[in-house]
């Protein structure tokens, strides 16, 4: 296992962090297996372990919490908020209000007294990053977490925090979680070069494209199907793996040639995938995602792999630089670009 500091805090952190939006109802339901995968995975070496807070709503950190009680000393643990929690108007968002109330409701579920790296899920429009980053300041100052950092924000949010941060002398965000990965590379242009230029780490989710690359799904095969589409909330329909979306047909393309490179270099589609990811200079660590020992297995194979210029160069060309074969795969836009009501109203005004 390769081991990288996150960002400029010093901390080092393993090249593969183990997620954990699959532990619970999500995706696995048996607590004991789940910790026997988290287990599994610090014992390889991972000494990092991403959850949040709306995983199988709290599910997913009572299982990390309980896993890792024996060894919380040895672990950097990472959760996320703002994503809804509950039905009430402010149970969500990056208000002061509800991050001070989120972070003990996390701590509880975690049982632990401190969370390393807290992250801000997605950016709130309605909430001023001021706001944000003075409660984000406020935990870090009573001890309740160590680090801040963003997920999914645009470069301009990015820049937006790390500009307020410095001016009202606020914690500011130490690393952003994009999604990533060979067929999502967008973040190419902007995110990492942004983030890169603030000395932020990344944690890169998504880098099997949500199972595109997971080596299942071939030209020609059945069409792609995945146990998440029917259990998370957020995933609401099939529409990212609908082969009527040109994107989607252009991904499982994409996979099919990758796969050959994959093969031609020896190694699996998995093991080029998080390889490929771990490989960009801006990358700190790849979140993987298992669900069973068998994924986590087939995940942990790639952690000291290196590629050759070559492959890379082939990868280029299959999926070029900074580019999202369908731009649905983003993660996020912002709501003024988003919804077309609101920007006409803000073209009217």
């Amino acid at each position: 296992m390769r081991y990288r500091t996150l960002g400029s805090t010093g901390v080092q952190v393993s090249s593969l962090c183990l997620g954990a939006m699959m532990f619970g109802k999500w995706g696995n339901p048996d607590h004991g297996d789940s910790a026997r995968i988290i287990n599994t995975a610090l014992d390889a070496g991972v000494n990092i372990v991403d959850t949040a807070d709306v995983y199988s709503e709290g599910e997913s950190e009572r299982i990390v919490g309980k896993a890792i009680a024996g060894r919380r000393d040895d672990v950097v643990l990472a959760t996320k908020v703002s994503s809804p929690m509950g039905p009430g108007r402010n149970e969500r968002g990056a208000s002061r209000r509800w991050l001070v109330r989120a972070c003990e409701a996390s701590l509880r579920r975690l049982g632990t007294d401190h969370i390393d790296l807290y992250q801000v899920h997605r950016p709130d429009s309605a909430t001023d990053v001021d706001e944000t980053l003075g409660a984000l300041t406020d935990l870090v100052r009573a001890g309740k977490i160590r680090y801040a950092g963003s997920s999914t924000f645009t470069p301009s949010a990015i820049v937006g925090a790390q500009w307020t941060a410095e001016r009202r002398q606020r914690e500011r965000f130490v690393c952003e979680q994009p999604p990533y990965s060979m067929l999502v590379r967008g973040v190419e242009a902007d995110v990492l070069p942004t983030c890169e230029a603030y000395g932020m780490g990344v944690l890169a989710w998504s880098p099997l494209a949500g199972g595109w690359l997971s080596g299942r799904w071939r030209r020609g095969a059945t069409d792609p199907s995945s146990h998440r589409t029917r259990t998370m909330p957020f995933r609401t329909t099939l529409s990212h793996y609908d082969l009527d979306v040109p994107g989607n047909r252009a991904k499982l393309d994409a996979a099919t040639e990758l796969a050959a490179v994959a093969a031609e270099a020896g190694l699996t589609l998995i093991q080029l995938a998080l390889a490929f990811v771990t490989t960009h200079p801006a990358v700190t660590a790849a979140i993987i995602g298992p669900r069973t020992a068998g994924h986590l297995s087939d995940q942990l194979s790639a952690a000291d792999i290196v590629l050759e210029p070559a492959v890379l160069d082939r990868v280029d060309r299959i999926v070029a630089p900074g580019t999202d074969l369908n731009p649905d795969d983003a993660g996020y836009a912002a709501e003024v670009l988003a919804d077309p009501h609101r920007r006409r109203r803000v073209r009217a005004g």
